[in-house]
């Protein structure tokens, strides 16, 4: 994609990426891939407003040279220090030999860590401004949004906000960069929820804080650091987050999810019967098999969703690992107070129930039922199963 201008002087000049298989490392983007947004400001001074990943670093070269020299630049605003927004930092060191490396006073000392960057630094404090002509920039500190040196910047006069982490989500940019322009704009609303709980959720305190910090902010842009921009109503993604933050502190939706593991088909079979009596209701339900899906996947309907139905075999005396794995991703990522119920097979002992208990208690994850079976299910268990599910249901729908 060519450069495309957000605003007069302003151009977005970010790269796709739909080549990464894992984000972090760690969460899986082969299908969707995600953008890296970067934007250029050319006025009588020149800023970059964050980079990309080294391995995209010819690309947004590219993308620049579209706009103007890279050596003319004046300004290169690091809002955050992850290897996603600056691994391309030691290039333009290079091509940019006037630039001036912008952030906070935590980033400085990160530029030496990372990059052995001890000259053209530029601290700011929350709330100083820097002209570069027509336009001016004012930061702001946010930090834990989501690393603690974080700063978002905003272009006063044209009132863009280049919000980084937040805001953003998974997603590479489909011939638009823009929300009003979008013909699929659910699929970027769900994978910014996906990457909100993947990448952001155990830092929702400091996203509430930063959005009542930017809440009188006259803002007509929100330009983050992957994902669409939003100018149609920009107050829609800064809803969306101030929600999914909420999360953190409250039971969530009324809905359920389903997280399950068969070894051999007999949970499985009674998983059927369980989703058949939770379906007996009007509630949501959201159905994983955690040996199958990767639980960036599902995180996201553990963190809406008030209620959590967990199916598992005891697996050596414990819980089967893959949903084990489940459990404890959402104990690191801090799913609070969630209502939870627990089924599942065993062959000579049980063990996976109290294994949900331990792995859940740093939660305060309420656990109302249990339903344990040896072996296969027999008729009157598949009964018991639909019975157990929809009345799970119920305790949820009731609050």
């Amino acid at each position: 994609m060519p450069a495309i201008q957000v605003k007069p002087g302003i151009h977005w000049i970010g790269v796709n990426d739909r080549t990464t298989d894992l984000f972090e490392g760690l969460w899986p983007i082969a299908k969707e891939g995600v953008s890296y947004n970067s934007y250029l400001i050319d006025d009588r001074k020149k800023a970059l407003v964050d980079l990309t990943r080294s391995t995209k670093e010819g690309a947004l070269l590219g993308q620049i040279a579209d706009v103007m020299d890279p050596a003319d630049l004046d300004y290169i605003i690091v809002n955050h220090m992850e290897p996603d927004h600056t691994g391309a930092i030691q290039m333009f060191r290079h091509l940019a030999p006037k630039a001036v490396f912008v952030g906070s006073a935590k980033t400085k000392a990160m530029l030496e860590s990372f990059y052995g960057i001890t000259e053209r630094v530029r601290v700011v404090g929350d709330g100083e401004e820097l002209s570069l002509g027509e336009t001016t920039l004012q930061f702001f500190s946010a930090p834990f949004v989501h690393w603690p040196e974080t700063i978002v910047t905003y272009e006063k006069t044209q009132r863009v906000l280049f919000s980084c982490d937040a805001f953003g989500g998974y997603g590479a940019l489909r011939g638009t960069i823009f929300d009003d322009q979008c013909d699929d704009l659910e699929f970027y609303i769900q994978e910014a929820l996906r990457y909100y709980v993947n990448i952001v959720a155990r830092f929702s305190q400091p996203v509430l804080r930063a959005i009542a910090k930017l809440a009188g902010l006259e803002i007509e842009v929100i330009a983050p650091s992957h994902g669409l921009l939003w100018r149609r109503h920009p107050g829609q993604i800064v809803a969306l987050y101030e929600k999914w933050a909420g999360y953190a502190s409250s039971p969530g939706e009324p809905g359920v999810t389903l997280v399950y593991g068969s070894m051999y088909g007999n949970t499985e079979a009674m998983m059927n019967a369980v989703a058949e009596g939770i379906s007996k209701t009007d509630l949501p339900l959201a159905i994983y098999d955690a040996g199958r899906t990767h639980v960036s996947y599902i995180l996201p309907s553990l963190w809406t969703n008030a209620g959590v139905m967990i199916g598992a075999p005891t697996y050596e005396g414990s819980l089967f690992p893959p949903v084990a794995q489940v459990l404890s991703v959402a104990a690191e990522k801090r799913v609070l107070r969630r209502v939870a119920a627990y089924f599942g097979s065993y062959g000579w002992s049980g063990g996976a129930r109290r294994a949900c208990e331990t792995l859940t208690e740093p939660l305060k994850w309420e656990w109302t039922d249990s339903l344990e079976f040896v072996g296969a299910p027999g008729k009157e268990d598949i009964r018991k199963g639909e019975e157990f599910g929809r009345r799970f249901a119920e305790t949820i729908a009731e609050g």
